[in-house]
């Protein structure tokens, strides 16, 4: 697996926009999707998770799907709860924004994209993983994705605040290896955190609380403005398991 971001200059890596590649074709999210790897690189992703639309995980959906077009049958699908196709329909291929490759690729030969709605609670097998959509705690609606293969579970939370559902769901899986989860906003920024619903050192060291099996605990979505002062608090807080996620490393599990 292969956390994608947007890096800062020098020795930090700044995350801005959110994706997660997967085996080289299934991506989580696309905020960054479209400006990594080659174009050609970038047709070998097949299926898009998207968690919910906020523009840091959806901004280069648009360029990707262009990208990755090849003019065959075989092109991609963006996978999300109703709520996430309809704003993919009316904020982003709407003609205004950006082509309307949804209405272009209706009974044609040669489709730039699909849509395929995956609600909370259910789940599908794409690319051999079986992959199950798990609701969130935060200002719009928004699924965290558990991915399965065979030998292990991962679990992706997305942007949420404390939440209950999903650790209950990761917490009673076997295989579960890894959680991805945000550590967006320092303490003290903690009335950010609550308005907003994201999670602060302290907040997700009580979250962790309700993590009833060991894994390891991947830190994603930390604001760049805070990053220095959150890494600070996460390491201060000495929590089992913790490390913050090295962008455009693989991580395999």
């Amino acid at each position: 697996m292969i956390p994608t971001t947007v890096m800062g200059s020098g020795p930090t890596h700044y995350q801005f926009t959110t994706s997660a590649l997967v085996n080289d074709t299934l991506a989580i999210d696309a905020g960054s999707l479209g400006f990594y790897l080659s174009a050609q690189e970038q047709a070998r992703v097949k299926h898009v998770l998207i968690t919910h639309t906020h523009i840091d995980h959806v901004a280069s959906l648009p360029i990707f799907v262009e990208n990755a077009y090849e003019g065959k049958p075989d092109c991609v699908t963006i996978h999300g709860s109703a709520e996430v196709l309809d704003s993919c329909q009316r904020d982003l291929f709407n003609d205004r924004l950006w082509p309307d490759f949804i209405k272009m690729s209706q009974n044609s030969e040669r489709p730039f994209l699909k849509l395929a709605r995956l609600d909370p609670h259910q789940s599908v097998v794409l690319e051999g993983l079986k992959i199950t959509a798990v609701p969130v705690n935060h200002v719009v609606p928004t699924v965290g994705y558990l991915l399965e293969d065979e030998n292990s579970a991962v679990a992706f939370f997305s942007d949420t605040g404390p939440t209950e559902e999903f650790w209950k769901v990761a917490s009673a899986n076997p295989k579960l290896k890894a959680v991805f989860i945000e550590g967006c906003f320092p303490n003290n920024l903690g009335w950010l955190a609550d308005v907003s619903k994201h999670l602060t050192p302290n907040l997700l060291a009580e979250e962790l609380k309700k993590l009833t099996r060991p894994a390891r605990v991947l830190i994603v979505h930390v604001k760049p403005r805070f990053q220095t002062q959150v890494l600070e608090e996460l390491k201060a807080l000495n929590l089992p398991h913790v490390e913050h996620v090295q962008f455009g490393v693989p991580y395999t599990f």
